[in-house]
């Protein structure tokens, strides 16, 4: 049955819904992490409750993706809500530290199906010049989740109690259920081929080997080169089941498509280059600017802000035109650009300097964070488009957290060599450094801008790679018709449900 004008716009609203709901759940988490930690009497294992759930939603993309293919994204959406919201109770009601553990690994595999299938349903339900903008309209739920989880996670956690950080998803995502049953049309599955339980468990063990490797890169002890080598070992399975299967869940094939094998690299790159630094900006900020938490969080949400607008304009000029390839040239360059300049920039510079700069950051990024995802799902074939989605978004994933142990590393150790006698890294907090001599605060400064100065570097030459990926990407023009292998009811009802952008 068509799509009326008006049930599309009740899908991308659902959709849009379902997937602030999602980022925001994340977001809203860390600001209560040391209370919820500490009421259960764990705090020294806290960061549990951000890897647990990472982990989940990483390992799960590449399954969940076939799985969408294989019985439809419509039954994938609508089950992976449901058991978020059941997750979000028992994240609520848990008693002790094991119990939440849990309850966040079932909502982070639920969370995967949430972002992933929200992308695969426009993907379906849209021609390929329309998918830039309403993947922009869904993308744009990540920065502004950002932007307000942690101020309004600090305000339930103060006034309600941790639990309701979990709670409050219930009201939420029991409208947004009832919403998405009456919005998401029945999507035609694809051909009922043999699952792939060899890739799927090779390439998982790989990625949960690979994950805590890089999380227990600064701990002692074998633990972190057993994992390594673990991940590399079932990486080398991986590739030789998903050769020699007939139904890969990683269907290699399709890199030989050039849009699709650059496409794929300057995806990684919004995770490698930006995603992993940010968490660090308000310490350095903090240390070399001398600068209050609070002040020191303006920089990243001057980041985000730039990504928010730059992310929903590129969408809306690709639409328009169907010519995509001059925005991740354009965005990697800035990007490239403003991580030298924040790698060249002084000492005692005002902080609106390097704000500035970051936020042009943010602006190259977003002109080509959700526009690479249309793009390449564009090239794929239309029963491989849950499959080509997740593995986008699988390799920002692993690439954002791979990056950010390796400069949370880089920054333990490079501190703690520079520290002079008398000041110990594991103890030197902004509160500590604030209070010291002011030729002591100074020296702390310097040290933070001299260990910071080479990781901006290493990330300008990452956004130089995405640079030349992008210029390999073919100067060709989205099509403004839906795919013809898309089956005749989803293809009547593209052209019934989605106004072009012109008449929008």
């Amino acid at each position: 049955m068509p799509l009326s004008p008006l049930r599309f716009r009740l899908l991308v609203a659902s959709l849009l819904t379902v997937s602030f709901l999602g980022a925001l759940d994340n977001t809203v988490v860390t600001t209560a992490l040391a209370t919820v930690a500490g009421q259960l009497g764990a705090l020294e294992q806290m960061g549990w409750i951000v890897v647990g759930y990472t982990l989940a939603s990483t390992v799960l993309l590449p399954v969940l993706g076939r799985l969408g293919d294989r019985i439809g994204p419509r039954a994938v959406f609508l089950a992976s809500l449901a058991v978020f919201i059941l997750a979000s109770v028992g994240c609520g009601f848990a008693r002790d530290f094991g119990w939440l553990i849990a309850a966040r690994v079932v909502q982070g595999m639920s969370s995967a199906g949430l972002q992933l299938m929200s992308q695969t349903i426009v993907a379906k339900t849209t021609t390929p010049i329309q998918r830039p903008k309403y993947l922009a309209i869904i993308g744009a739920a990540f920065p502004i989740a950002i932007l307000i989880g942690p101020v309004l996670g600090g305000l339930i956690t103060d006034y309600w109690g941790w639990p309701w950080v979990f709670w409050v998803n219930v009201p939420v995502g029991l409208m947004a259920l009832a919403f998405a049953i009456i919005a998401v049309p029945h999507l035609e599955p694809g051909e009922a081929e043999r699952f792939d339980i060899a890739g799927s468990v090779a390439l998982t063990i790989a990625l949960v080997a690979v994950v805590l490797a890089v999380t227990w890169m600064g701990s002692r002890g074998p633990g972190s080169i057993l994992a390594l080598t673990a991940g590399i070992l079932a990486l080398v399975v991986f590739f030789v089941v998903e050769l020699r299967t007939p139904a890969p869940i990683v269907p290699l094939r399709l890199f030989a498509d050039r849009t699709i094998a650059a496409g794929t690299v300057v995806s990684a790159i919004v995770g490698v280059g930006l995603f992993s630094i940010t968490a660090y900006l308000p310490t350095y900020f903090q240390m070399a600017y001398r600068t209050s938490a609070t002040v020191s969080g303006l920089v990243p949400i001057a980041t985000v802000f730039g990504m928010l607008v730059a992310n929903l304009a590129t969408g809306w000029l690709v639409s328009r035109t169907g010519h995509y390839r001059p925005y991740p040239i354009a965005g990697t360059a800035i990007g490239a650009a403003g991580l030298a300049v924040m790698a060249l920039l002084p000492g005692g510079l005002p902080l609106w300097v390097p704000m500035t700069v970051m936020a042009v950051v943010g602006l190259g990024t977003g002109a080509f964070m959700s526009l690479i995802v249309a793009v390449v799902q564009s090239a794929a074939p239309t029963r491989d488009t849950g499959t080509i989605t997740a593995t986008v978004n699988l390799v920002r994933q692993v690439g954002s957290t791979v990056a950010t142990a390796i400069i949370g590393a880089l920054i333990g150790l490079g501190v703690a060599a520079l520290l002079p006698g008398g000041l110990d890294a594991a103890t030197l907090t902004p509160a500590v450094a604030h209070a010291a001599a002011p030729e002591l605060q100074a020296q702390v400064a310097e040290i933070y801008h001299r260990v910071f100065a080479p990781i901006f570097a290493g990330l300008a030459v990452t956004y130089a790679i995405g640079v030349v990926a992008a210029a390999l990407l073919p100067n060709r023009r989205l099509s403004d018709h839906p795919d013809p292998t898309m089956g005749g009811a989803v293809a009547v009802a593209v052209a019934v449900a989605v106004p072009e952008p012109e008449a929008a």
